[in-house]
């Protein structure tokens, strides 16, 4: 679920090298049979770019500025010099004729940090996204593709549309491809031609209208089908799995496309396990979310239901048995209010699952290692306690909507949000711009390079405020073995606990 949106070039005019799926360096095939002399060419250094963030080389310093990064995404300019420019059409855009500034200043930038001290440094910044005043591409030499990988996610269908109306509304361009089937439709031939028309309806729709699959990056065939289709632009739309064909998702992005949707689907699930709960004795409901490494979604939903008890994130462990743990705090639910609602994130406690259930130790094509499923796991394991043990009747109910939620059209929020994030990665496309991926840090859209290989996902940092709020909203134990223990051995664990979580962002 953790989707966003990027934009690669690959040739224009066309550039000499590419970048492959490891990062380095490769020719492009498009020069192979031309008269370029690539053993001479020489590669202008990307000043603000050297898989590290260096101190900005363009704008002017003062005492105030010092600590000013700018961690810059390629420009094609860095690879060719000479590259003419040319007026950009938005220029005589009725849609633009009444904004006040039509065209972001190459000087604005998007600070990553929001919250810093007074004499504190200023931090890594990025390029604001939006249209420029110049562009690098005429209309009609613009052969663009789409292409959806990986797995499902409300709006994806809005970001292909938006993408398509705004090459060709405010660009004049007609020549657009849509690559069925994902990253092995490049080389499988399936390809249809994308204009307003065909597109116009598609975001009423679940799913990708492209069609998807995972793996299938085979970074020469795809580059040699780019090659002969004669392809100078191409959008990638999909998540973690996807973004390691041409790099991954950088961890500064607010959030990913869809959540909003997915959060607002979820309620249903919840609010379906609450009513069933609620209607019989000692009712007991978990709703399992998505969640393969962190726990947004079901903390998020957790939140704006108000009905849940208890959320379980794979970045907070937890147990069952002894004082502290979910056993308890369930009998002490049931006896305050006679039933209770589990949300649980599917990659929550797979080392725990693992111990009662023979491991897989396989991955799908995406690359993500296959879950043991902790919701029919937890649901026997509660039930079998308080049954056997406790000797007490429960009337367990266990929902799982991952794919309804999944195969949903986005809601109002994620479709503007969707137009907002295609529409910066055509305009960063055609000024240009390349190797990068759109994404909202500190609520203002930016360009953010996807050459940074992550390490990791986004996951729940369990020292932010965020967290406090939830444990506040549902009084749940924080799961920290206590028995036998004075109260500074209890914080000192849950300090090394914390600690020795690994929490990054997406």
């Amino acid at each position: 679920m953790d989707l966003s949106i990027s934009s690669s070039w690959l040739s224009v005019s066309p550039p000499p090298f590419l970048f492959n799926s490891n990062n380095n360096f490769i020719l492009n095939p498009l020069f192979r049979n031309s008269n370029f002399d690539y053993r001479n060419f020489q590669i202008k250094p990307l000043v603000s770019r050297q898989n590290r963030p260096i101190r900005c080389q363009v704008f002017d310093h003062t005492a105030s500025t010092d600590g000013f990064v700018l961690d810059d995404v390629p420009h094609l300019t860095n690879f060719l010099p000479d590259l003419p420019s040319y007026p950009n059409p938005l220029q005589k855009s009725q849609a633009y004729a009444v904004v006040k500034k039509t065209f972001v200043s190459p000087e604005d930038v998007v600070t990553q940090r929001i919250v810093i001290q007074k004499d504190s440094p200023r931090g890594a910044h990025f390029r604001r996204a939006g249209p420029r005043e110049k562009v690098y591409f005429k209309p009609e030499d613009v052969c663009a593709c789409i292409v959806t990988c990986g797995g499902l996610c409300p709006g994806i269908n809005t970001v292909i549309r938006e993408i398509v109306c705004g090459l060709n509304y405010m660009y004049g361009v007609d020549n657009i491809l849509g690559i069925e089937g994902g990253y092995r439709g490049f080389y499988s031939k399936n390809t249809m031609t994308l204009n307003p028309k065909v597109v116009n309806d598609i975001h009423k729709r679940g799913g990708t209208f492209l069609r998807t699959s995972r793996g299938g990056h085979d970074t020469h065939k795809i580059v040699d089908n780019i090659e002969d289709r004669g392809i100078n632009q191409v959008y990638i739309i999909g998540g973690d799995g996807t973004q390691k064909g041409a790099a991954l998702i950088y961890k500064v992005i607010d959030k990913s496309f869809g959540f909003d949707t997915a959060v607002e689907e979820a309620q249903r699930a919840i609010n379906a396990a609450h009513v069933e709960v609620e209607s019989v004795e000692n009712g007991v409901g978990i709703v399992k979310l998505m969640g393969r490494y962190s726990g947004f979604i079901a903390m998020y939903a957790t939140l704006a239901s108000r009905d849940v008890d208890c959320c379980l994130i794979p970045e907070s462990p937890f147990y069952l048995e002894g004082q502290g743990g979910l056993f308890e705090f369930i009998e002490q639910r049931l006896k305050e209010n006679g039933h209770m609602v589990i949300v649980v994130a599917e990659g929550t406690g797979q080392d725990y699952v693992s111990q009662s259930t023979p491991a897989v130790d396989e991955k799908d094509a995406s690359g993500n290692r296959l879950l043991l499923d902790i919701g029919h796991w937890l649901t026997q394991k509660i039930k079998d306690h308080f049954t056997n043990i406790q000797k007490m009747t429960i009337n367990m109910k266990y929902i799982d909507p991952t794919y309804m939620i999944r195969a949903i059209p986005s809601n109002a929020s994620d479709n503007i949000y969707c137009t907002l994030l295609a529409q910066s990665a055509v305009h960063g496309a055609m000024a240009g711009f390349t190797g990068f991926t759109v994404g909202p840090v500190n609520n203002r859209h930016a360009y953010i390079p996807i050459s940074h290989v992550t390490e990791t996902q986004k996951t729940v940092k369990l020292t932010d405020r965020m967290w406090a709020r939830l444990l506040a909203s549902t009084n749940q134990p924080i799961f920290l073995h206590s028995s036998d223990k004075s109260q500074d051995s209890v914080d000192n664990e849950a300090n090394e606990t914390i600690d020795n979580m690994k929490i990054t962002s997406i």
